[in-house]
């Protein structure tokens, strides 16, 4: 999958987390639909069992699967899956973890509004200020 942004940067990637597989495969599929195939662009929900929940391993395997040197925006839909990113983050190496960010934006308008900006070469402190700002939360 292309990283760069025709400057020779990486682009910031983006993860979607969900308690529901369909939510987090959906907001995916929007996602790519507008940007194409340009950004790091990986998603993952439900527990193990394959009922509602999240799981800290196939979060981790989804912010490596989709790693940029510029960064990883990571959006969630609720606190417990919250939780499990903030494990997944935390079993990273110690120099990756600055470039991984929980952004606190609704998960579909903003991992849409995130994936556009990663498409334009925004860094990943600009996405995450842009949807926060733009929730209002």
């Amino acid at each position: 999958m292309p990283e760069s942004n025709g400057h020779g940067r990486a682009r910031v990637s983006i993860v979607i987390v969900s308690h529901s597989p369909a939510v987090a495969k959906g907001t995916a599929d929007l996602v790519r639909q507008m940007t194409g195939d340009d950004i790091g662009l990986e998603w993952c929900g439900g527990d193990p069992a394959g009922g509602l929940g999240s799981d800290a391993e196939a979060i981790g395997a989804a912010i490596e699967k989709v790693w940029s040197k510029s960064g990883v925006a990571i959006f969630v839909d609720l606190g417990g899956t919250e939780m499990n990113v903030e494990l997944a983050i935390e079993r990273m190496p110690q120099e990756r973890r600055r470039k991984v960010v929980v952004c606190d934006a609704p998960i579909v308008e903003g991992a849409v509004v995130a994936g556009n900006l990663a498409l334009s070469g925004a860094n990943l402190r600009k996405i995450r200020s842009s949807v926060e700002e733009q929730s209002g939360i």
